[in-house]
């Protein structure tokens, strides 16, 4: 198989790389992050390069990139540590709304294109423990009444797409409906904090709150699904990008820092555990591929091959913060340092879309589901 980019995705790339090179180094980055992890400037120069028309279609003024050519942006994001919610506002919220009615694509579409609006996911709940299907808030009447938590920028989105479950149903499979709610609207609420890595998320409160039907219960679990597994391949490409760039510090530090008068490089215990760094990404990198290559399969397939990249990612994530950590010693985890913020950033993102261990009991429950379809 050809994992070759094209000339095309390459000149994506190489934008990208520049934006986060020269708009968002690691001072103006911590500044974002001390003044709560979203700056809307950023998000305009996002949308000036043309990043919030990515996954839009041509026909509501966008570009209507792949998976692949998403795949690269979110590696070159991901060695900028940047704060902003790109795989939400960028790439979920279109391919979401690309299956709601067509006057909801014609007013919100357009407006992702230009980054004139963030629309981000608010689905989960505190007791729903990673499950999709276990959804509180529920919908009456077209208003909504619940609790949504780690909403990404959740105070200074402009609409949210929220699962809710439907005035009579209790199947937890069919009963389950996505709705836009405007941040404007009556009765929503919202306290923001920041997470970790700086990053800004909120509780949203919902209280009889009106709201526009994106999709009913017969397939509103499915789009949500399918949003997640999008989530989880976005993560998963920032996610080699944030420890390629790791590492690379690790390198430079290990090349730079002397003890007994020569460089600690050259200590072969060193050079050990760098070398497993390096396969731990190059393993992780290969899941990431086969996540975005995945997008497109069926449903039951899909979910199977996402789950299994997370847990590959999660254990790498893990992995590699802890060792390059470790081999900075004290430095590593000072806040003044740029490696300890990548840290922060693998420690939160393996929580996020489901946990590792969340994943290796998706991957065990779907083995029947799809057996014979990789034979």
């Amino acid at each position: 198989m050809d994992f070759d980019f094209t000339e095309d995705q390459q000149a994506l790339r190489d934008a990208v790389q520049r934006f986060v090179d020269k708009d968002y180094a690691f001072e103006r980055r911590h500044q974002i992050a001390r003044a709560g992890g979203f700056d809307r400037g950023v998000w305009e120069g996002l949308a000036g390069l043309g990043l919030t028309a990515l996954a839009v279609p041509e026909a509501h003024g966008g570009l209507g990139f792949g998976p692949v050519e998403a795949m690269v942006v979110m590696e070159e994001l991901g060695r900028g540590l940047v704060l902003e919610p790109v795989a939400q506002g960028v790439l979920i919220a279109p391919a979401v709304l690309r299956h709601a009615p067509d006057a909801l694509q014609a007013a919100w579409l357009p407006r992702i294109a230009g980054g004139e609006a963030l629309v981000v996911l608010a689905h989960q709940e505190a007791r729903s423990r990673y499950r999709l299907n276990q959804v509180a808030t529920r919908a009456v009447d077209g208003r909504l009444t619940g609790v949504k938590s780690l909403v990404p920028a959740g105070d200074v989105a402009d609409a949210f797409i929220v699962p809710a479950r439907v005035s009579g149903a209790d199947d937890a499979r069919d009963g389950v409906a996505l709705y836009l709610v405007e941040r404007t609207a009556a009765g929503v609420h919202t306290r923001p904090y920041s997470l970790h890595d700086g990053s800004r998320a909120a509780e949203l409160h919902l209280d009889n709150t009106p709201a526009q039907l994106i999709a009913g219960p017969d397939e509103g679990l499915a789009l949500l699904e399918l949003a997640a597994d999008i989530g989880i391949a976005a993560q998963a490409a920032e996610a080699i990008g944030v420890m390629e760039k790791y590492l690379a510090l690790t390198v430079d530090y290990l090349n730079t820092r002397k003890q007994f008068g020569v460089a600690i490089a050259s200590f072969q215990a060193l050079r050990h555990r760098t070398a497993d760094v390096k396969m731990q990404l190059e393993l992780a990198r290969s899941m990431s591929y086969y996540a975005t290559l995945r997008l497109g399969d069926a449903p039951a397939v899909r979910r199977r091959a996402l789950s299994q990249a997370k847990v590959q990612l999660g254990n790498a994530m893990r992995f590699v913060g802890q060792q390059c950590t470790q081999m900075h010693g004290g430095i590593g985890v000072t806040d003044e340092y740029a490696g300890s913020h990548y840290f922060k950033r693998l420690t939160v993102m393996e929580m996020q879309w489901g946990d590792t261990m969340h994943h290796l009991g998706e991957v065990s429950a779907r083995m029947q589901d799809t057996a014979g379809v990789f034979a």
